[in-house]
């Protein structure tokens, strides 16, 4: 690994956005997938921009690009799901980062806020709507967690533009 400096780097300005989100991929992070009920039926989203806020109340964000075909349903959902996917689950990631309604690579219910749900996931946050604040190009949507879900196994993770999975110390 070369040693950087805190005087090496460059500005982020709008003609070094890749270099930027090369910067910004060097933060490994889980992978989720964001359901929300529409006029259309069931729409998922996977997103990677997520974390925990607040324990009282137990509030979660995430971040929707504004420039996302789906941006408008799940800025308007007034309840959502929070799904972390496992390892293996590679593929679901990628189904829905593809197409919103790819419900049928999956095993999936409605909840009780007629939310759907993915039945198979690492752990799941149910959330109310709790607040969305601009941020440049995308949007914090905060949710007020409802119900929380969690299974055992290792996460499945994304870094420097590649999936992995998480191997603890002994």
């Amino acid at each position: 690994m070369t040693h950087v400096t805190a005087l090496d780097g460059f500005v982020p300005t709008p003609d070094r956005q890749r270099e930027f989100r090369n910067v910004l991929g060097c933060f490994g992070t889980g992978v989720t997938v964001v359901t929300c009920m529409t006029d259309r039926g069931p729409m998922g989203i996977t997103a990677n921009s997520f974390s925990a806020v607040s324990l009282e109340p137990p509030l979660v964000l995430w971040c929707p690009a504004h420039s996302s075909h789906r941006f408008k349903a799940f800025a308007s959902a007034r309840h959502y799901a929070i799904q972390v996917l496992a390892q293996g689950q590679k593929d679901l990631g990628l189904a829905f980062a593809k197409d919103g309604f790819s419900f049928d690579h999956c095993a999936w219910e409605q909840n009780e806020w007629g939310v759907p749900v993915l039945t198979e996931t690492l752990a799941r946050f149910e959330c109310e709507a709790h607040a969305l604040h601009e941020a440049g190009d995308h949007a914090i949507a905060v949710g007020r967690v409802l119900r929380a879900h969690a299974n055992e196994g290792p996460p499945l993770l994304f870094n420097q533009g590649t999936y992995g999975t998480f191997t603890p110390f002994d």
